[in-house]
């Protein structure tokens, strides 16, 4: 149930969330049953901004939704992950395994964590731990039992060891990393693309920890965390309430049901 008091209401707030988000999408693709159930069953190609929409639409709702809307979106995202199967070396596999669901909620959740420590956000210990027992709720949106999820620094980072082996770089993780540093926009938005590469897409990228960057085998930006942190100084000049009408705007309608001693600060970290 989403909790304005917890770390993950102040934590997601943060302009840094997309960059984290993106980063997120660089490190699942080192699965290569996850990326083959992605790149074998999406249509991110055809409609790129409406694919990385949606999947923050979800995030965001598990964070500032109302227990309907989730219940309602949590729903329909199990049972589309139950209707997708993907192929990899000639052996069929169901896209909600929940090894596959496990490593695509893990990815995220250590990316938003991590990252945004990085930017300068500045979680102590006790607040890290914190938010990875708060996204136990998120894992159980979509099947997985959040007794089983890693819910701590350590239980993450014992986690990420074992899978090591399990990834690899492979054709569909060299879609992904293609697509991430210029999704095929059309219209005016492409114009932005040359932009987008350098301070969004391979950022995001050069933020991934060593040994996926390693795995991934693309040079990295030699000082990416100074760039992150300056893009975040830089996203937070920009006030609030302009930050809040970006889409999908979950945020925004939260602090309207709940009033605005809700709106997330780094003050009100518990």
């Amino acid at each position: 149930m989403p909790d304005p008091n917890s770390v993950s209401w102040q934590m997601h707030a943060d302009p840094t969330m997309w960059i984290a988000g993106i980063a997120s999408l660089y490190l699942q693709a080192l699965h290569p049953k996850a990326v083959a159930g992605v790149v074998q069953n999406s249509n991110f190609q055809a409609d790129p901004l409406g694919r990385l929409k949606r999947t923050a639409d979800f995030v965001g709702l598990g964070v500032y939704g109302t227990d309907e809307e989730i219940a309602t979106a949590s729903a329909r995202v199990r049972a589309t992950h139950r209707s997708l199967r993907g192929v990899v070396d000639g052996r069929s596999f169901r896209v909600d395994e929940p090894e596959l669901l496990l490593w695509v909620h893990c990815s995220e959740v250590y990316s938003f964590e991590t990252v945004l420590n990085r930017a300068g956000y500045g979680l102590t210990d006790r607040q890290k731990d914190r938010y990875y027992e708060e996204q136990r709720f998120a894992a159980g949106l979509v099947g997985l039992h959040p007794d089983e999820v890693p819910g701590s620094r350590r239980q993450m980072a014992d986690y990420l060891d074992r899978m090591r082996p399990v990834l690899r770089r492979t054709t569909d993780s060299d879609v992904i990393y293609t697509f991430l540093h210029g999704p095929p926009v059309r219209g005016f938005v492409r114009h932005g693309l040359p932009v987008y590469r350098v301070l969004v897409g391979h950022l995001a990228y050069s933020v991934l920890p060593d040994w996926a960057l390693e795995l991934h085998g693309r040079p990295a930006y030699a000082r990416a965390d100074l760039w992150l942190r300056m893009m975040r100084r830089t996203a937070l000049l920009v006030p609030g309430k302009i930050r809040r009408l970006a889409p999908p705007g979950h945020l925004k309608r939260a602090i309207e049901r709940h009033g605005k001693h809700v709106t997330p600060s780094k003050a009100r970290l518990p």
